[in-house]
């Protein structure tokens, strides 16, 4: 989109886009029902109760009545009515009787007529079709009356709009680059994982080089903690409902939770862990403690498993088991802010190890005062909790939105937040701070006064979810990763079975000076396994002929630079080693 461009201007614009779809859905479909038809980041979406779902055929045909329609420059009427009127209006369409229904009274009700459609909304919209020049459907897909799997899975068209074709163009290219970036496709094709219909929906089986990456990424995390003076823990994958509901979790979580067991029937009831801070504090209720022993930081790699709605599953973003850098940080009042400091400045230091810094924002995630039944806590503790992190995220110049409803149940907390190829927004990363749960667990520390006190505890990790984390570095990077992340970092490719000896000694040294490398002595002429192993997206390609053997070096080729030339074994070794030691981002 063009920065010249009013964004308001082209909601409106993308509104009218979404009415005039509905209009042809209507011309095409008669018997479909109306619900809800927003303008979004991206563009526009209409949803519809209908007897069969939208193929590729029915958009193409409902694309070209749009054009029809626009041709047909009909003006655009906004009118209001009464209650009364306004549901009589819609009589034929349930969806908008339950939308005025639940309009509150005094209410302006007000719709908006186009020739021979008509549609309840707020508006603006453009005054004549015909303002609706540059516009595309791009898909059809279900989607739950009001986002409930409680409600009718309906029908729902997206597509987008912009002032110019040539606005309309660049957007286009830019979802193409998307799908070919896209995870999903990507780390299937590139063999880093897969799923199976017999293990299950967000149940990813990592394949041997998606296993890889992530060990690198679990070995590096975890290296860089107990630099900073994290302690590891390790504790178990499930607990009895007992330890939920002290924690809150049992009467504020339990639906996103796997339970094992019935209260009513069984003596015990077991569930998998949700996550971990209710674990670790029991390591730290071991003995007792002083204020001298704080800060106290725990930290975990932490298997984690939440009941995920299956309409939430998407490749490694979204998954109902998976693997998290947690960490729970017990400190006094006065060294909370040095330490959430310190938690902060760790999560940057790894984003920006991972190439991902440029793309993350900032989220202050606090309690929705109007849904108090959701919390734990008074609304003066919550008061204070919010103060104290705003003050922190002030000293420390951290640019944020307010997120009201989205803190934890128990406290408030910083999001890191980022967008997959598509703009979908996730948290990556969350520091929170609790002055709650310690009180409730009983943990307590003796003060220089001696008296006892509750610490505050900092939940946080440091590169989220290592699941979620591979999907955007595969998309970031498109699947081309760093030397230094790649499963793979060099293929030795033999020109010939006479240079076969010699290729797999270049590999053999290779090894066993650390580096991840494959031989490749297929009957294939060189260029095909150079070009496959472009495809693969392997950092470095070793040619291994008659003049390589002849001066025991390498031809060198970079999967981003090209042909580098000769190298000896060990040059080329001191070389790649260096890149990895060094984190560099060579994509």
């Amino acid at each position: 989109m063009s920065e010249n461009v009013n964004f308001d201007e082209l909601r409106i614009l993308r509104h009218s886009a979404s009415h005039i779809l509905a209009q042809a859905v209507k011309r095409l479909f008669p018997a479909a029902k109306l619900a809800i038809g927003p303008a979004i980041d991206n563009g526009f979406y209409y949803d519809f109760d209908t007897d069969k779902p939208f193929g590729a055929y029915d958009l193409e045909k409902l694309e070209a009545e749009m054009k029809k329609i626009v041709k047909e420059n009909i003006k655009i009427e906004r009118f209001e009515l009464e209650r009364e009127e306004a549901l009589k209006l819609m009589a034929d369409e349930p969806y908008k009787v339950e939308l005025i229904n639940d309009l509150p009274e005094g209410e302006v009700i007000s719709f908006y007529k186009q020739g021979d459609f008509t549609d309840l909304c707020a508006g603006p919209h453009v005054n004549y079709t015909s303002k609706v020049k540059a516009f595309k459907l791009l898909s059809a897909t279900g989607a739950y009356w009001r986002g409930s799997e409680k409600n009718k899975m309906l029908q729902r068209i997206y597509g987008t709009a912009f002032k110019t074709k040539e606005e309309l163009a660049a957007h286009l290219e830019s979802l193409e680059e998307a799908k070919r970036r896209d995870h999903n496709k990507l780390g299937r094709e590139l063999e880093l994982f897969t799923t199976s219909e017999l293990i299950g929906q967000g149940l990813p089986i990592m394949l041997p080089k998606g296993t890889k990456i992530l060990q690198i990424l679990q070995r590096f995390v975890e290296d860089t903690e107990e630099a900073h003076g994290w302690l590891r823990t390790k504790t178990p994958l499930m607990a009895k409902s007992d330890l939920y509901k002290l924690s809150g979790h049992w009467d504020h979580y339990q639906d996103g939770m796997f339970v094992m067991g019935d209260e009513s029937k069984d003596k015990e009831v077991f569930a998998l862990r949700p996550m971990t801070c209710p674990f670790q504090y029991q390591a730290y209720l071991n003995k007792a403690r002083s204020y001298r022993e704080l800060p106290l930081r725990y930290g975990e790699t932490s298997t984690l498993f939440r009941n995920e709605a299956s309409g939430e599953m998407h490749g490694l973003i979204r998954v109902r088991q998976f693997t998290i850098s947690e960490g729970h940080l017990m400190c006094t009042p006065e060294q909370l802010e040095s330490e959430f400091k310190s938690c902060l400045e760790l999560a940057i230091y790894m984003l920006k190890t991972l190439g991902l810094y440029e793309d993350v924002s900032y989220r202050f995630s606090q309690w929705d005062p109007d849904d108090k039944d959701k919390y734990i806590g008074t609304p003066e503790q919550w008061d204070e909790a919010q103060s104290t992190m705003q003050k922190i995220l002030e000293h420390l110049e951290i640019p944020y939105q307010i997120g009201i409803g989205e803190a934890a149940f128990y406290g408030p907390k910083l999001d890191i937040q980022i967008k997959n190829v598509h703009g979908k927004e996730d948290t990556l990363i969350t520091i929170q701070v609790d002055q709650m749960l310690a009180e409730k667990f009983g943990m307590e520390y003796v003060d220089a006064d001696g008296n006892k006190k509750n610490p505050y505890i900092i939940h946080r990790t440091s590169i989220g979810c290592y699941e979620r984390t591979l999907a955007l570095l595969i998309e970031k990077y498109a699947g081309a990763f760093p030397t230094w992340l790649a499963p793979v970092q060099a293929k030795v490719l033999a020109i010939s079975e006479k240079h076969a000896e010699y290729a797999t000694d270049v590999v053999n040294k290779m090894r066993k000076a650390g580096i991840r490398v494959e031989l490749d002595l297929r009957s294939e002429k060189i260029g095909y396994k150079i070009r496959e192993a472009q495809l693969e997206k392997v950092p470095y390609m070793l040619i291994a002929g008659d003049k390589e053997m002849e001066t025991q070096t390498v031809s060198v080729r970079a999967r981003k630079e090209g042909d580098k030339g000769a190298m000896s074994i060990d040059g080329f070794i001191a070389h790649i080693n260096k890149e990895v030691e060094e984190k560099t981002l060579n994509y």
